[in-house]
């Protein structure tokens, strides 16, 4: 009499299943790796946003530079995000606002 075959959890899944929640997507593709499912896959064409940023150039004397990429690498960030970050806090702060009404 043959044995039967164990159902093996590394098996190909047949078909992507319909998801109750986000959770239940994320934990089935932790799981599970898309090469399972090439066959179900379609290409899709995708459009970037140009960026709309611009950017300016900012001098400062070396310790002020130091201080800086200290700083924001203490937070865990490089210093232009950094650098960012300050100035866009400076300009919606209350203290410049009312510079602005005045």
């Amino acid at each position: 009499m043959p044995a039967k075959s164990k159902s093996n959890p590394k098996e190909k899944a047949q078909t992507i299943p319909d998801f109750a929640s986000r959770e239940e997507e994320a934990d089935f593709y932790d799981t599970h790796s898309l090469s399972e499912f090439w066959d179900e896959l379609e290409p899709v064409k995708v459009k970037f946003a140009k960026n709309l940023s611009k950017g300016i150039t900012v001098r400062f004397d070396e310790d002020t530079l130091n201080e800086l990429r200290r700083k924001a690498r203490a937070i865990g960030m490089g210093p232009t995000t950094y650098v960012r970050m300050l100035v866009m806090n400076k300009l919606r702060s209350p203290e410049t606002l009312a510079l602005c009404d005045g």
